[in-house]
Parts: structure tokens; sequence; C-alpha cells
């Protein structure tokens, strides 16, 4: 069986690096090999990574942290051109509970303080399932630190961080404003945050042992589920559409 994680792809060298270091750090936990791909940018992608290997059973893991296009749409798109049938996407890695712990971790980290405003960053989505999941972050993150947390976009996507960072000083609330990075790795937007005028700024998840935790986890469970014979079949956390499970045959026999 094949494990793949699966990133968007950057141009940045540093972003590059991180989604080879955290694929490097799950195949240690799993003794065994972790491939990338990616959906844009740069290759190899899941097409030519799948089609390359046919005949072996294969499962992606979407390096986003919330649903959108390139986990709905981009990744299956590139499973049904492979013309490959044994293949499981999993959910995106958010949200998820382990995510709030790395979130509080880089928190303590950075120096926040419970008197602190906190804006969770993301880079931004105009997919309304994607906004549905990072406010759902938000939400678990506000009742992990047990004080309200604002949802702001380094991108796309209204309000953007710096107008945050500036409506909270405008409250005159109390304490500082610190940024909880929600991106994987460094590169511009996270260079748009530290340029946002916070006081505080977290570094982004990047290769956290809870992340590495989590795509473990997303292999794993996959891995066990294993049984169904689609183009593409979902891994049962996953939110696609059931029309996507069509032809299903468990041992040869149709389900």
């Amino acid at each position: 069986m094949n494990f793949v994680l699966v990133a968007h792809g950057t141009r940045k060298k540093r972003g590059v690096s991180l989604i080879g270091d955290l694929a490097a750090q799950v195949s240690q936990s799993l003794g065994r090999p972790v491939h990338v791909a990616f959906v844009d940018v740069l290759g190899p992608t899941p097409r030519e990574l799948l089609g390359a290997t046919p005949d072996q059973p294969a499962v992606l893991v979407p390096a986003f942290l919330a649903r959108g296009f390139h986990v709905s749409d981009d990744v299956p798109s590139q499973v049904r051109a492979s013309g490959h049938r044994d293949v499981t996407i999993t959910a995106a890695l958010g949200p998820d509970p382990q995510l709030i712990r790395v979130l509080v971790d880089r928190l303590i980290e950075t120096g926040w303080r419970p008197d602190d405003s906190v804006l969770l960053a993301a880079a931004g989505t105009s997919d309304p399932s994607a906004r549905r999941d990072l406010h759902t972050t938000a939400t678990w993150l506000s009742a992990t630190i047990g004080s309200r947390v604002e949802l702001a976009f380094a991108a796309t996507g209204e309000p953007r961080v710096i107008d945050a960072v500036a409506a909270m000083r405008a409250d005159g609330r109390s304490g500082r404003v610190v940024i909880a990075s929600y991106l994987l790795s460094e590169g511009l937007f996270q260079d748009r945050l530290r340029g946002s005028g916070a006081d505080l700024v977290t570094d982004p998840l990047g290769t956290h042992p809870g992340v590495t935790r989590l795509i473990t986890s997303r292999f794993l469970r996959a891995g066990r589920d294993f049984r169904l014979d689609c183009l593409p079949k979902w891994h049962p956390d996953s939110p696609a559409p059931a029309v996507l499970l069509r032809n299903c045959s468990l041992g040869g026999r149709p389900v």
C-alpha cells in the first residue's frame, strides 16, 4: 500500500521543505515510505504518482487545514484522471482537536497571556465549507484558552488580518493582540501576519509533533479501513458527497 501526503505546492523552498520534513517524520513513525504529491505549482501530482503504481492500493492524506476546492474537487479529480481504482482519500487535517493542542503550544511558546486578545489567522478561502471549518477551529481554540478567539485572513476573505488587528486596538481591549498562525509553513502569508501590527505572532504549525501524530493517525486509520474498491472512494471521516461512491465492490462483489 502506498501512503501519499498531498499538499498544495509552492515556489517557496521553505514550504516545499516543510512538506518533505513532515513526510519524513510520518514515515519514521509508520516505519514505511510516505510519498509527497502536489496539486499545483510543482510536481509530482497525485495523478502522476498513482499512475506509476496502478496495482498498489493507496491512501492519500490532504495536507490542508480545512476543506475547500483542493480537497473536495482537485484531489479526487486527480485520482479519477489517474485511472487508479484502489485509492482512499482521507479528510483534511482540520478541524481536529490535535491541531488545537498544537495552536495552544504555539501560543504558550510565544508568550501569550490569558488577558491577551487572540486572532486565529488563516490563509483565506472563499469556500463556504472551508470557512465553516475555520470558524469551528476558532471556536474550539476559544473554548480551550477560555477567551474569545476571532478569525481573520491573510489573503482571501474578510476580515483581513491587518484590519482585524486595528479593530481590536480601536476597541480598547486590555492586553496585547496576539495572532495564532493557522498556517503550515513559513512563507508570504506568515510574513503578512508578522507585518500586521500585532504584538505577538506565533510560528506556523510546522513540524510540531502534534501535526506528525495527526497525519500518522490519518494514514493508520485509513489503512485499517481499506476495504472497498471504487473510483475513487473516500474515508468515512471525509466530507465528500456520496455520489462519488459508485461502482464499488468488496472482495470482488458489488456493494
